[in-house]
């Protein structure tokens, strides 16, 4: 094989109760990368499509390329690799946009070098390309982009990552309104301290997710999709973010918060009927004051990077 193209996709990080620990991949939007096997010995970063401009080319600082450059190093080779770049996903709206960038990366040059790792031997590398791209080599998007479905990170050190059960039909509704926060300062305005009380009502949330997960227990999942520690700081960015959870539980999504750092807001539901039915009545919500919104609806991914 001497060419390959992959889509990536997004992914909804946190899953409300779990920062930093717990992600899931939706069907769209993604990226796609597009690589050839070149006789150059180099890694070279040929076109970037959608980002304005904005996206370094250099390979080594584009988070695409990076990941690229040390899979290359760590097997050995000095194979060429010629790289493009097809960014479908908006920037700064918390759906995972470096990570599904890193992650097409990451499975094409794996795909074009005859598979030597496994998914979960890339994640690393894709980490780094997190860590590249806001500074944190966290694994909640990139993870569940990578493998699919519903993901947990137990640990990051020594790194254990779990694929969580996802019950028949779980359908998600995604609402970008076109504002940006960049993830790196989503990040800096959380607080350094947590008070023990908010600490244990937050694990008691990510052991009933999880439980809901593995008994099917939509009520269980919406009852523990609680945030007391990173969503009461984050949600003042995301315009009418109290009312738009209000309409969206009114509309019988089984849970509702922020996708990673936001803006982008997700609600759970039980089918994908509900989801369109949720995303209409928040981006009516959303157009009553002009704000302009991307609406998405879909199942949970459960494939995750795919080759095309």
């Amino acid at each position: 094989m001497n060419s390959v193209r992959v889509f990536a996709p997004a992914s909804v990080a946190n899953v409300s109760c779990g920062y930093d620990v717990l992600g899931f991949a939706v069907h769209e939007p993604g990226d796609e990368v597009v690589m050839n096997l070149t006789d150059s010995g180099k890694v070279s970063l040929d076109l970037v499509e959608g980002d304005d401009g904005r996206l370094p080319l250099d390979p080594k600082k584009n988070t695409v390329s990076a990941v690229v450059i040390n899979f290359l190093n760590h097997i050995g080779s000095d194979q060429g690799i010629s790289i493009k770049l097809y960014k479908k996903m908006p920037f700064g709206s918390g759906l995972g946009s470096s990570s599904a960038s890193a992650v097409a990366g990451l499975v094409g040059v794996n795909e074009l070098m005859g598979n030597p790792l496994s998914r979960l031997d890339l994640l690393p590398f894709a980490m780094e390309g997190e860590r590249l791209a806001c500074g944190n080599a966290h694994a909640d998007n990139v993870a569940p982009a990578l493998l699919g479905g519903m993901v947990l990170i137990r640990s990051y050190d020594p790194l254990d990552v779990i694929t969580l059960p996802v019950p028949e039909g779980l359908s998600c509704a995604l609402v970008y309104p076109h504002v940006e926060i960049p993830t790196m300062e989503a990040r800096q305005i959380i607080r350094a301290n947590i008070p023990m009380a908010s600490a244990i009502r937050q694990w008691g949330n990510v052991g009933g997710l999880i439980a809901g997960l593995y008994s099917d227990d939509l009520e269980l999942i919406g009852r523990s999709m609680e945030d007391v520690i990173v969503e009461p700081v984050r949600k003042m960015l995301i315009p009418h973010f109290d009312e738009m959870r209000d309409i969206a539980l009114e509309s019988k999504a089984i849970g509702f918060g922020i996708s990673g750092s936001g803006p982008t807001v997700f609600a759970l539901c039980g089918n994908e009927k509900i989801a369109k039915d949720v995303i209409l009545s928040l981006a009516e919500r959303l157009n009553a004051d002009g704000l302009d919104s991307t609406c998405y609806v879909s199942e949970i991914n459960t494939e995750g990077a795919r080759v095309m």
